[in-house]
């Protein structure tokens, strides 16, 4: 080879841009951001016209030098090939000095940005900001939950309640949600996020206010569907704002923070129990409520004057200036924030057709694919209820009281010390998914669980360190929840579903999940009285292993595979490939709708140009995931 291809030429694919029109810098030999480039690309469907060009000398753009040929034939031709219309220097594969430099963008960086792709994008402060107010919203929930766990009691005895009563109490919060999660889509497609922040906030002062000062079980539980529903609204909303003013390369990371978020408002719930321990116990719990009313006015604070408007939804209402502006705070000073504008409206309308082509019919009544897909994804979903989680954290103090701990100062300084365990772990899970994979660590949760749970019910079996048994076992508990099943369970159906029935899908989940939960808290109390404590968690060991055999015969690895290798698992395990040929279809139609308004809207030449390479479902390249960039 020549002197003159010993170095790359700048600004092409041999010095490290990627092979897009609009081009990126991404790692070469001399720049170690990610793996080399190597020249074996795939174009898709090849253009007739293009191949039969300089087919026996320089097809590709290769000059004497290169094919090792002392003639200057090959490179002659080359140059008294003018360009075509619509196509550029760099779609002949390597560099030649004579062709047009590329300019430098950050096109897909957004799109496709996982991984090591775009990890040196840093998060900027602004979406630090943005992530940790809608965050805020989540310790609502986590605070109903660690407040009623220390004032259930004294609400019972307060206000003479049955055991089925406060049960009926306890667990309809999930019912009440679930209302508030199927409400949350119109308010937030309609309005935006910033006012589903607002009436989540509004309905949890106005419920809170309602059961601080109830005088009677109906005004309690009149107070409490405006908790719930305000519940509710926040769960739906909190992850998607997040996820919709996040990078995608740390849209994972952020959207932790909810969960986070929810453990942080335990720990504070179970606090309020401590702080109103000495005050009579009638007060007691009406002063725990109230301060239930402080965070929701820190989130309508700043969902007016300090979170901004999602740009996704921005660009729905084809307010795109707006979304740009917003999208100048989330990334890096100079970014292209353009290219994600018109990305997002890109995947609103696959999401668009995808609705309209893929109806209810396809969960109700599911091919074989379709069906595993669903077994795994809503399965998962169920089995984090099935283990007991939310009917063990309500009722806590009912568990200590009767393993004999029954000093109120003492069971408050137990909680804060569980619910900072089950803060501490759950932050530490989620790093080790990505590190370890989905299904270890769901089976050392599971069993982990099962054998705490074993623990705890020594505590009602004998009287030697029967204290020390439920306090030892519901601490281990709670941490190998938080390591597994707790975040993996929303994990799992988020990787597995197919982008055609994921919304629909992920509401079935979510929609079972609460079910499960109102079931199992709604029923705590009266089974474990029927069964005897220990009967009750000696049931529940066993179900963690049927969970557990259950996961390792149905879940698979999810870790660092993209989506289109799940549709093809489960495909192929089920022998179905109605999976794949609805897909297809479904992006054939989809980029076939995207072609021709591209058409419409460039000129004649470019259109006829590329028109060819857009015959084919556009997907991440599963093998050059170093290169930034759609591989047209």
């Amino acid at each position: 080879m020549s002197d003159a291809h010993q170095q790359p030429i700048p600004n092409t694919v041999a010095d490290g841009y990627s092979r897009t029109d609009q081009r990126i810098p991404i790692a070469t030999s001399t720049t170690p951001v990610a793996p080399p480039l190597d020249f074996d690309y795939n174009d898709g469907i090849a253009d007739p016209e293009f191949d039969n060009v300089n087919n026996d000398n320089d097809s590709y753009g290769a000059t004497s030098a290169d094919t090792g040929s002392g003639s200057t034939t090959g490179d002659n031709n080359s140059q008294s090939q003018p360009l075509r219309p619509g196509e550029s220097g760099v779609d002949r594969h390597l560099a030649h000095p004579d062709r047009p430099h590329i300019e430098q963008t950050h096109e897909g960086e957004h799109k496709f940005d996982h991984g090591d792709i775009a990890s040196h994008l840093k998060i900027t402060r602004s979406t630090k900001l943005f992530a940790f107010c809608a965050a805020i919203n989540s310790c609502n929930l986590g605070y109903d939950i660690g407040v009623n766990t220390g004032a259930a009691p004294l609400v019972q005895d307060s206000l003479q309640l049955s055991d089925l009563q406060l049960e009926i109490f306890m667990g309809s919060l999930n019912l009440f949600a679930m209302l508030g999660a199927l409400t949350s889509n119109w308010i937030s497609d309609k309005l935006g996020r910033r006012w589903a922040f607002r009436v989540a906030a509004i309905g949890f002062i106005f419920g809170t206010v309602i059961q601080s000062g109830a005088g009677g079980y109906a005004s309690l539980m009149f107070g409490r569907a405006f908790v719930g529903l305000g519940v509710g609204f926040g769960l739906a909303v909190d992850p998607v704002y997040i996820s919709e003013i996040s990078q995608a390369a740390h849209r994972g990371q952020l959207v932790t923070w909810s969960e986070i978020a929810t453990n942080v408002g335990i720990v504070l719930g179970f606090v309020s129990g401590l702080v109103f321990s000495g005050v009579d116990d009638g007060v007691a719990w009406r002063l725990m409520f109230s301060m239930g009313a402080i965070l929701p006015c820190f989130v309508i604070y700043f969902s007016t004057f300090v979170m901004p408007e999602s740009p996704r939804w921005l660009v729905s209402k084809d307010r795109e200036a707006e979304a740009q502006e917003v999208l100048k705070m989330v990334y890096p000073d100079g970014y292209d924030v353009g290219v994600i504008v018109r990305e997002i409206k890109e995947g609103i309308e696959k999401e668009s057709i995808a609705e309209h082509a893929i109806g209810w019919d396809v969960i109700f009544f599911p091919t074989p694919a379709f069906k595993r897909m669903l077994l795994v994804g809503v399965g998962t979903a169920i089995a984090q209820q099935l283990v007991g989680i939310d009917a063990i954290q309500y009722f806590l103090v009912f568990i200590l009281d009767e393993s004999g701990i029954k000093s109120r100062p003492a069971q408050t300084t137990i909680l804060i010390v569980l619910g900072i365990i089950k803060l501490v772990v759950i932050v530490l899970a989620g790093h080790l998914f990505d590190r370890r994979g989905r299904r270890p660590l769901f089976f050392v949760s599971l069993l982990g669980m099962s054998v705490s749970l074993m623990l705890v019910s020594f505590a009602f079996v004998g009287n030697a360190n029967s204290e020390g048994f439920a306090v030892f076992g519901l601490a281990l508990y709670l941490a190998f929840f938080s390591i597994g099943m707790g975040p993996g369970a929303w994990l799992i159906p988020s990787e597995v579903f197919s982008t055609m029935i994921r919304a629909k899908a992920m509401s079935v989940a979510t929609f079972m999940n609460r079910v499960t939960a109102t079931i199992i808290s709604s029923t705590f109390l009266s089974v474990a009285n029927a069964m005897s404590y220990a009967g009750f968690f000696i049931m529940m060991s066993l179900i963690c292993l049927i969970v557990l055999v259950w996961m390792y015969v149905y879940l698979p690895e999810t870790k660092g595979r993209p989506l289109e290798d799940m549709s093809r698992y489960f495909a192929e395990i089920t022998g179905d490939r109605s999976l794949l040929d609805a897909e297809e279809m479904l992006y054939r139609n989809g980029n076939d709708d995207a072609s021709l308004s591209e058409r419409e809207s460039r000129p004649a030449v470019e259109s006829t140009a590329r028109s060819q390479r857009n015959l084919v479902p556009e997907k991440p390249p599963p093998e050059d995931a170093h290169i930034v960039g759609t591989m047209a």
